[in-house]
């Protein structure tokens, strides 16, 4: 359990301190841009092979016992969550690494991004706030409250530092989205559009989502979410 909260907290924890603080700032000019982000992708990616390995070595510790019904509201939430994750990771945006430039595009926030600007990290957010509700043992718990964490925090970090590099660029974009979803729409200073989020995309993420339903998540993971 010890190396299970050590992985955590390293893989929650390498974000807000390095790319969420000045050493970003300090480590992007002695590497360059490219090599820093290399360099964190890989701290990550480590992080993350190290949290997985944890929770699986870690021993059950029952806190308490979900309601049966959690399961079938998990089914619907989850389908949120793929929708967020695979059609935010299929549409090309200025939140993206490496896309900045598409600020400067006459209308820079389409398609699921009138929704929300950071659709991946909700997605994350949505899908690990689902776990901790059907999970009652403290290994899960630790294991999504880092995943938690990082899809409710992530995106003000990114909005704070793409506000100080790209100034009136940023605001501009950031004027007609909003991090929590349908705000923007709501308070009209957006549209839902459909056709921009795209059917195709939105047919992937109910296959993916009916896989890990029926099929992946027993295979993957040993345990159907439905039962």
């Amino acid at each position: 359990m010890v190396n299970l909260v050590v992985a955590a907290l390293f893989f929650a924890g390498i974000h807000p301190v390095v790319s969420g603080s000045s050493l970003r700032t300090r480590l992007v000019a002695a590497l360059g841009e490219q090599r820093y982000r290399g360099l964190f992708s890989l701290l990550s990616l480590i992080g993350l092979v190290a949290l997985v390995f944890a929770y699986r070595a870690a021993p059950f510790v029952p806190v308490w016992s979900p309601a049966v019904g959690l399961r079938h509201l998990s089914a619907l939430l989850m389908l949120r969550s793929f929708l967020f994750v695979v059609v935010g990771t299929m549409t090309k945006g200025p939140t993206g690494v490496g896309r900045e430039k598409l600020l400067r595009e006459p209308e820079p926030a389409r398609g699921i991004l009138r929704v929300t600007r950071h659709p991946f990290l909700v997605g994350v957010a949505i899908w690990a706030a689902t776990h901790l509700l059907v999970r009652g043992d403290a290994d899960s718990m630790v294991f999504f409250a880092a995943f938690l964490f990082l899809g409710l925090t992530g995106p003000g970090r990114i909005d704070r530092r793409q506000r100080a590099a790209f100034g009136a660029d940023w605001q501009r974009f950031a004027d007609v989205t909003s991090v929590f979803p349908f705000a923007a729409i709501l308070r009209r200073r957006n549209r839902l559009a459909l056709r921009e989020i795209g059917p195709s995309r939105i047919a992937v993420a109910l296959a993916v989502h009916a896989f890990f339903l029926l099929v992946g998540h027993r295979l993957l993971f040993g345990v159907a979410p439905l039962v």
